[in-house]
């Protein structure tokens, strides 16, 4: 049994698709949720060289400032042709503009340039790296993945980032063809299917059962 997060929790996170995904998965459990950008709060310097040490450096930095338990994400796609990129830099790769339609294009023209043309070549995953802490400096840390193919062109405007470009296993549509009960609803209802969800359902057996 884990310590149990109750009352206010910041989410520690200035991606407005990030916060609501991670809005929805606390909303069932009466969690009140505020976040970073709401309180001010900076967004630290990301050196870590995992998701899960990237996670713990916004999570620890927002519960200190705030004062309150703070929830990090730290996540992106990682292409197994790539050697694993874009991985901890998939925000980067979109640049200061937030462009995911050019970091999508940059993943298929390096597909293209290694000759990546077969569903069997063009293997992925989205990984997700949750981190809640607290003010007293005590941390949990929780990881979930969802396996899948990258395809092209982009297909779907739902869900945000490389979601339109990534097909999960077992699935004939994207994310970005799903709705978000589909993508990251929590059983009964939703089948907890993206690496949030399954991250989140780990932290949720620990720190809010």
């Amino acid at each position: 049994m884990g310590r149990k997060l109750g009352g206010k929790v910041v989410i520690a996170t200035h991606n407005p698709g990030k916060l609501k995904e991670i809005a929805d998965l606390l909303a069932p459990y009466g969690i009140a949720t505020v976040s970073a950008g709401e309180l001010g709060l900076a967004e630290p310097v990301e050196t870590g060289t995992s998701f899960a040490e990237n996670a713990r450096i916004k999570a620890v930095a927002a519960a200190r400032a705030a004062k309150l338990p703070a929830l990090a994400d730290d996540s992106g796609l990682a292409v197994d042709a790539l050697g694993g990129e874009p991985g901890i830099h998939s925000a980067r790769w979109a640049g200061e503009e937030k462009d995911f339609a050019k970091a999508m294009r940059a993943v298929e023209e390096r597909l293209a340039a290694k000759g990546a043309t077969t569903p069997a070549k063009r293997r992925g995953a989205f990984v997700a790296a949750l981190c809640l802490a607290w003010p007293d400096g005590e941390v949990a840390a929780f990881e979930g993945r969802v396996d899948g193919t990258i395809v092209w062109p982009p297909r779907g405007q739902r869900g945000f980032g490389y979601d339109p470009v990534f097909l999960p296993d077992g699935f004939e549509r994207t994310f970005g063809e799903m709705s978000a009960e589909e993508k990251h609803g929590l059983p009964p209802r939703g089948r907890g299917l993206s690496h949030r969800a399954r991250a989140f359902l780990q932290l949720a057996e620990r720190c809010l059962g």
